[in-house]
């Protein structure tokens, strides 16, 4: 049997207390898909290690995203520059009109 070494796996379960998620409040049978109804009320919690908690409150699915995800809100950041495909005759170029 190959069981991961207990210190690991704390280190694996540690690394993921503060995690938050959005979930839907709605009556019914629970939460649905974050799709689904984007219009209503949003409860945001907080992994403890053990249980999700409530940490925050959103009006919607665009204010959870922004608790969740505030880094998305900022502008990027002047990193490198992708660079353009270069010309070639590779496997999946096509090849210039006039031939």
């Amino acid at each position: 049997m190959d069981d991961e070494p207990l210190k690991d796996w704390a280190e694996r379960r540690d690394g993921k207390i503060g995690r938050l998620r959005a979930v839907p409040v709605v009556s019914g049978d629970g939460p649905r898909g974050a799709h689904v109804r984007p219009e209503a009320p949003r409860v945001i919690e907080r992994w403890n290690g053990h249980t999700w908690e409530p940490h925050a409150f959103a009006a919607d699915l665009a204010d959870a995203k922004a608790v969740l995800y505030p880094e998305a809100g900022e502008p990027p950041s002047a990193g490198p520059v992708p660079k353009p495909l270069g010309s070639g005759t590779g496997r999946h170029r096509k090849p210039p009109a006039g031939r």
